[in-house]
């Protein structure tokens, strides 16, 4: 080895993104004016600004001393609501799911039924769900119809997406094997593929389970039911300890939910 390079070895560098280093700087320049254009169009009310942070404390400090009793009954009766929205929302969006999602796995489904499939969960995987929220008020009005409504067409998007991925991610020598011996299309999907996905399944039903109850907390705020009803007008009254009580309770029925889709998973697996 030379002398020259024993003192200055070579390190491999990762080449940039755009070779071209006029174009790089250009597009950082791009996006730095854009960024300082964007921030300027933002219309601050530096008054409603203090007022906001008097209010944030004010709701913060109503943590440190939550009132569960004044409101218990209306707390009690939303909790109630949004809870039952919630079960038999996720049940029946996973009832819904498995069939749309094993149509929506390329590998197992027919062309026709797959792009049918597909289009449906692109179409509630596309609409917030505090929007399909406000559309299901105004279909079949105010209650928890349709907050259920919205829950179940949210789940659809959410699990049967992944059910699909997940079957199209399933170890395809299983599935050949069972298909060696003769076995139909309703045999292979019983024995080659549903051995493989229902731990995930399960995993995923627990895990939209509570993502169903924290969302029955903000489509009640537009009138889909639920205890986001009772939190709103909490808020609108500025009973900032009884909002903290309500928030209090949502916290911790989803940290059991938590724990107890962890264990279930664990004897599931």
């Amino acid at each position: 080895m030379s002398e020259g390079a024993t003192r200055y070895p070579r390190h491999w560098r990762r080449p940039p993104l755009i070779s071209d280093g006029r174009l790089r700087w250009a597009i950082y320049a791009g996006v730095l004016v854009y960024l300082v254009v964007g921030i300027g169009a933002v219309e601050v009310n530096w008054g409603r600004l203090s007022e906001g942070w008097e209010r944030g404390l004010r709701f913060l400090g109503g943590f440190v001393e939550p009132d569960f009793i004044s409101r218990w009954d209306d707390i009690r009766a939303g909790l109630i609501e949004s809870l039952a929205m919630t079960l038999t929302a996720t049940v029946v969006g996973v009832l819904i799911s498995i069939p749309v999602g094993i149509g929506a796995a390329r590998n197992i489904a027919p062309s026709p039924v797959y792009l049918a499939c597909r289009a449906l969960i692109a179409l509630s995987r596309s609409l917030q769900e505090i929007i399909v929220a406000i559309l299901f008020v105004a279909m079949v009005g105010f209650g928890p119809l349709a907050g259920f409504l919205t829950l179940a067409f949210a789940t659809i998007g959410f699990l049967a997406k992944l059910l699909a991925e997940d079957i199209e991610d399933i170890d395809a020598a299983q599935v050949e094997a069972i298909r060696a011996t003769g076995a139909g299309w309703w045999q292979v999907l019983d024995y080659g593929i549903r051995s493989q996905v229902t731990p995930r399944l399960i995993g995923l039903s627990l895990y939209r389970l509570d993502i169903n109850f924290r969302e029955s907390a903000v489509i009640g705020i537009v009138g889909a039911g639920g205890v986001g009803a009772t939190l709103n007008t909490a808020l609108d009254r500025y009973e900032y300890d009884s909002a903290a009580a309500i928030l209090i309770l949502i916290i911790v029925i989803v940290l059991v939910t938590e724990y107890v889709s962890g264990w279930v998973r664990g004897r599931v697996q």
